[in-house]
């Protein structure tokens, strides 16, 4: 094979839809909780799938939480930048730097809703030559008393859940809008993938051992399409994390004189039915 063959063949691998598959995470390892308790948290930029490339995070622009207690409170807004702790995250592949924070009791101490919500700051895709910046919630609840799940955060770039991301059963189907600037966004393009080998907090990496084997790389990140009032569901067929990118629909598309896509990401917790 000459090398002009092969640096073609390996930029076509560098560029199918499985590379270019990123994801900004907020993991914690449980989010429906019967008491307020200390949270261990770790935000990584990686590809979720595979656990493979992790990408240096730089500092946050934004990292906190809402909290609500009934539909007729507001929501309280407890900044989190203060917590974050850099570390060095481990994937199969290589380590990148990501953040972790230890949450006292005081943060989930009363019962309803947290909305955990990340701002990153933009990432240099070098491969792409372009930005990437990921505004994404993680939700929690506390003693089953339900609040703020579904009400807007006012990101740029937001997906809207339409059924509560903490509470539901393996097998069964999650819905939500993609919103940029809070307004519905048709047919706008969505990836979907698993959380494939678990993460270990102490250790700061993610396990050898996947939990599911794709027969193809198509089935590694899951591609789909919002319809004309930007709504979607998907099914959650594994019990665990499933992360859910809508790509570019926020309103800056440049940053620092290279593109930039705003994307919006929503995690989403299954639980086997025992």
């Amino acid at each position: 094979m000459n090398c002009l063959r092969l640096t073609a063949l390996l930029l076509c691998w560098a560029m199918s839809p499985a590379a270019l598959a990123h994801f900004q995470l907020i993991y914690t390892p449980q989010t429906a909780l019967k008491s307020g308790q200390a949270t261990p948290v770790v935000l990584v930029f990686t590809h979720p799938f595979e656990a493979g490339h992790t990408m240096d995070m730089t500092t946050p622009q934004g990292f906190y939480v809402l909290s609500q207690r009934g539909s007729d409170a507001t929501p309280q807004k407890t900044d989190l930048l203060s917590y974050l702790k850099p570390i060095t995250w481990t994937s199969l592949t290589n380590s990148g730097r990501a953040f972790e924070a230890a949450l006292p009791r005081q943060v989930t101490r009363s019962l309803g809703d947290y909305v955990f919500v990340l701002e990153p700051s933009p990432y240099l895709e070098a491969s792409e030559d372009k930005y990437i910046q990921q505004y994404t919630k993680m939700v929690m609840n506390v003693g089953g008393l339900p609040g703020n799940w579904s009400a807007r955060v006012g990101l740029p770039a937001e997906i809207l859940p339409l059924d509560k991301p903490y509470a539901n059963w393996t097998g069964g189907i999650f819905r939500g809008v993609v919103l940029g600037e809070g307004k519905p966004v048709a047919n706008a393009e969505i990836e979907v993938s698993y959380l494939n080998h678990a993460p270990d907090l102490g250790a700061k990496r993610f396990t050898g051992a996947a939990q599911a084997t794709a027969p193809q790389d198509s089935f590694a990140n899951l591609s789909i399409l919002a319809n004309d009032r930007g709504e979607f569901a998907i099914g959650l067929p594994k019990a665990g994390w499933w992360g859910i990118c809508a790509l570019g629909v926020g309103p800056r598309t440049e940053h620092e004189g290279k593109a930039l896509s705003q994307d919006a990401v929503l995690w989403v917790q299954a639980t086997d039915m025992r």
